[in-house]
């Protein structure tokens, strides 16, 4: 039945320019991912009757999957289908389908296709905002590949729910939201997404409501990212959740990962406990993948600060420097001051001048400049192939004393004392952290992106100050600045 569904969906696919697609975010699911998908829920035991919502539905993949795993069940009777979609264009394939899994199933199979807004028509409800008159529809099960795009932080989603919004909002978020939303106590909700949602500062609110409301029981991730989608270039690190709508958080949560959509028989499984994967007051995901992860989870976890904690903070480079191009200089000049960049990092320190274009910038906007003070700098990005994720070089003021003020480009991050200047064994102390096997490790775990994210590095776990400065110390007088010398040092405050 469902290879059927595939074949019309394709036809469809073949004939709808991929741009147009794009324009709602549509992505089609495969069949062996829908199949994967269903596979994740439990047997409807003592169930005559089983509903089922997908929401942004497009030619009903999902819905059709859903349909052909449940059919194999003698104690189901009766199986109801909800189905949002706008996508004019699709709304015939999708009834089409549709008809075709009603006529081909022994249950009885009753669906329903809502053409309204699936965020909008529900805000009220989802707010609280008709005083308990109103009593939404709950379903037994919520399936969903939701569209991926993004929205202004003031479209009619966005301001809809309010409660899961922050930054840049994701339509993708927000379908999950009003999914789990929509859910019976108890019930289960499978949902196909970007891993994005894991980490961050654009998603904790969404993590708070998602991760309150529900808890996370399965998550299998693609250790190809563009093979996720058939026929799509995808990529965007996808991975596949199972929620349970409930308050009480089971003991351990299961994780597989496979090649991609098409190797759900060659997977790898882990059993994790669920304090290790939802961790932290920001409730960041930690999607580990064997017991190696799991160790280095366990290990930083001993800690108990994190950088703010103990007086420090990652920040942003200030400059950026392509819209300061009349500031720029390519040579030092009277009011000049340094514009430090990522290629000013090398073997763990910061060289400069190094006769690259633009690294001086002539400004009195004191959002441009910072005090010429002892700093971590730390590289922002990174190529997917290089070998670590934190690369960082110890900046120390009295090097550069002819300065009183620098500047530096966003492409960096820096490490800065908020309340004054660091001490050189402390800016070393951090360097012993992230130029460590263990926290770049760590980061590989957090965040699945290149890109180093300050907010991120702020909330990971670090020791207390003075073992930091001990570090230090000691990584002074070895004045060996190798990874291999950083995870020695390490070691011995790592249990």
């Amino acid at each position: 039945m469902l290879g059927k569904i595939i074949e019309l969906t394709n036809s469809y696919m073949d004939s709808m320019p991929k741009k147009e697609r794009k324009k709602y975010g549509q992505f089609f699911t495969s069949m062996e991912t829908a199949r994967f998908m269903t596979s994740l829920y439990d047997v409807p035991v003592g169930k005559e009757s089983i509903t089922v919502l997908d929401a942004g539905a497009g030619s009903g993949i999902l819905s059709c999957a859903f349909i052909e795993w449940a059919k194999q069940f003698d104690t189901v009777k009766k199986i109801q289908v909800t189905c949002y979609e706008t996508d004019e264009k699709v709304l015939g394939l999708l009834r089409d389908n549709l008809r075709y899994c009603q006529e081909h199933s022994p249950q009885i199979i009753e669906y329903h296709i809502r053409t309204e807004n699936y965020i909008t028509s529900q805000y009220l409800d989802f707010n609280s905002l008709l005083g308990g008159e109103s009593d939404p529809l709950k379903y037994d099960y919520v399936i969903g590949n939701p569209p991926y795009m993004k929205i202004s932080k003031d479209a009619p989603e966005a301001a809809a729910m309010p409660e899961v919004c922050h930054g840049a909002p994701n339509m993708y978020f927000l379908f999950a939201s009003m999914g789990l939303f929509n859910l019976k106590d108890n019930g289960e909700m499978v949902y196909i997404i970007p891993r994005s949602w894991t980490s961050g500062a654009y998603f904790r609110k969404f993590r708070q409501y998602f991760l309150t409301n529900g808890k996370l029981e399965y998550a299998h991730l693609f250790v190809s990212r563009n093979k996720v989608f058939d026929k799509e270039d995808i990529l965007q690190e996808t991975i596949i959740i199972k929620i349970r709508k409930t308050d009480v958080s089971p003991d351990q949560v299961n994780i597989t990962s496979s090649k991609s959509s098409q190797d759900f028989d060659e997977i790898t499984s882990l059993t994790v406990p669920y304090d290790l994967v939802v961790s932290g007051k920001d409730q960041y995901v930690y999607l580990v993948t064997d017991q190696k992860k799991v160790a280095v989870l366990e290990q930083l976890h001993q800690f108990h600060y994190t950088l703010p904690d103990i007086g420090v903070k990652m920040k942003t480079g200030l400059t950026v420097d392509f819209r300061s191009r009349d500031l720029l200089r390519d040579e030092e000049e009277v009011g000049a001051i340094p514009l430090f960049y990522a290629q000013h990092i090398k073997q763990g320190k910061v060289c400069f001048p190094i006769q690259k274009e633009h690294e001086y910038v002539v400004t009195d906007q004191r959002g441009l400049m910072q005090d010429n003070r002892n700093y971590l700098f730390v590289k922002r990005f990174t190529a997917k192939e290089e070998p670590r994720r934190f690369q960082c070089g110890i900046y120390l003021a009295r090097n550069h004393p002819q300065y009183t003020k620098i500047s530096t480009q966003n492409k960096i991050n820096f490490i800065d004392g908020l309340l004054g200047e660091m001490s050189e064994c402390l800016v070393y102390g951090l360097y012993v952290l992230f130029n460590s096997t263990l926290y770049d490790e760590y980061y590989r775990i957090l965040n699945g992106s290149t890109q180093v994210n300050s907010t991120e590095v702020n909330s990971m776990p670090v020791p207390d100050m003075e073992s930091i400065q001990e570090m230090g110390r000691t990584l002074m007088k070895t004045k060996d600045l190798s990874e291999k010398n950083c995870d020695r040092i390490l070691e011995g405050y790592c249990g």
